[in-house]
């Protein structure tokens, strides 16, 4: 059955996936949003899916509400209107919850690499069988005729508290997101409770302590670089065009595997979908195939060359992330000088995380920091400030600002590795203007 479908703050990645999945479907989607530009309208726009400004009036009785999870009624007039109108709304993951009972569902959650994973385990599946997916970098893919479902599951407020699975990857417990979570033991809840309604079958890294707490009625294999592990990968060889490994499972290889990609993370990311693979029944022949020409997920160590300066963009936020990130960076390119340019997401974050990111930062060869993002969700109280983290990061860290990138000129034969989940892009492009700039003035 056809439906006509209305989202409340479509370019959100979540929403903007979902949207263009139902799209896809053959239903009918329109939605709404700021009036700002945002990397995830370019596929609704190139789908044809309307987007209007917010108003009430987008409302009309023939749509289903669908409402961001940021957009609340003091501070959205459509989500106002319709709770003054008694019109139904469910938000994206209660949304979500109830769509994924019509497939096999694959769930990837994690606090670090489950929009990497998701988008991995999508690619393999979708090229074996017809897979619908929602990947968190605002990519969904939609088929009717679908028997999979790949869908990302973000702990952040206990969203993914309506999802059950058939099948759920969890690549790792850390503490994150302070402004919600008290400690490390409220995040094990949550992820415990989610572990808890997995139908089938849970995998989950086995040096990861936190994980191997968790209990839940499906089956659950461990997986990563120990013998002791239900999947293990072995004889790792990293190069500059990527990783080659193979994975043994109860004493028996089963499959020899490469993946172009950088960073031990992602050989244990793969390593999860492998094994998700595998237990699902897959032939590891075609898993293997597939594997080989997965080409990334947005914003996640993504490439691109500005003259002969080579930038790389990625939404690593987290000092784990930041490891990952620059670990990568060294595999692919180890001959040249690892340049860090580093924004901190949100307030409570940097303060709750300060000494963790400096000593992330210090894996950099030079480190250059802009200036901390606030989220709409939190005030600046004067707590902390971008010269505090600059001050415990053991190499000298230069602060800049968008409206001067001109100190990142310093440095030749490097890499320029932008990080952050605020405006980190603003800055990038910042620089590439003003390479572009000096390259037209030298002809």
């Amino acid at each position: 059955m056809t439906k006509h479908y209305h989202f409340i703050g479509i370019k959100g990645s979540g929403m903007s996936a979902l949207a263009l999945m139902l799209h896809q479907m053959g239903h009918k989607v329109q939605g709404s949003d700021v009036d700002k530009y945002y990397f995830t309208q370019y596929g609704l726009e190139e789908a044809g899916i309307a987007i209007f400004p917010f108003d009430e009036k987008n409302l009309t009785e023939d749509v289903e509400l669908i409402a961001g999870n940021a957009f609340r009624e003091d501070n959205n007039q459509e989500v106002a209107y319709a709770i003054k109108e008694n019109r139904p709304f469910r938000r994206y993951h209660e949304f979500l919850g109830h769509f994924m009972e019509q497939f096999t569902s694959f769930g990837v959650a994690g606090a670090h690499g489950k929009t990497s994973t998701t988008g991995l385990l999508a690619h393999v599946l979708k090229h074996i069988a017809d897979t619908s997916y929602l990947i968190g970098d605002g990519t969904g893919r939609g088929s009717a005729s679908s028997d999979y479902f790949v869908f990302e599951a973000d702990e952040y407020e206990r969203h993914f508290a309506p999802y059950h699975p058939d099948y759920s990857i969890i690549t790792n417990i850390d503490f994150d997101h302070p402004d919600y979570f008290t400690s490390l033991e409220d995040v094990f809840s949550a992820f415990d409770d989610y572990a808890k309604q997995v139908k089938k079958a849970l995998f989950v890294y086995g040096e990861d302590k936190e994980l191997r707490r968790l209990t839940s009625p499906a089956d659950i294999y461990y997986y990563g670089f120990s013998k002791e592990d239900d999947f293990t990968a072995v004889d790792l060889v990293r190069t500059t065009n990527g990783s080659d490994f193979k994975v043994e499972h109860q004493g028996k290889v089963i499959g020899s595997f490469h993946l172009p990609a950088f960073g031990k993370h992602n050989i244990l990311n793969a390593t999860a979908v492998i094994a998700n693979l595998y237990v699902a029944g897959f032939d590891m022949a075609d898993v293997a195939k597939h594997l080989g020409t997965f080409g990334g997920v947005k914003r996640r160590f993504t490439e691109k060359l500005v003259g002969d300066t080579i930038i790389i963009d990625d939404f690593a936020h987290h000092p784990t992330e930041i490891v990952a990130t620059l670990d990568a960076a060294r595999q692919k390119y180890p001959s040249k000088e690892i340049v860090a340019v580093f924004q901190p997401h949100t307030f409570t974050r940097t303060i709750a995380l300060l000494d963790e990111f400096a000593s992330a930062l210090d894996e950099a060869d030079s480190v250059y920091l802009a200036q901390i993002y606030g989220s709409a969700r939190e005030v600046d109280k004067g707590e902390v400030k971008i010269e505090d983290l600059a001050e415990k990061i053991k190499k000298k860290a230069e602060t800049i600002t968008v409206d001067n990138v001109s100190p990142l000129l310093g440095h030749k034969d490097a890499v320029y590795v932008f990080m952050g989940a605020g405006d980190i892009q603003t800055y990038e492009y910042a620089f590439e203007q003003l390479i572009s700039r000096l390259a037209q003035n030298n002809r």
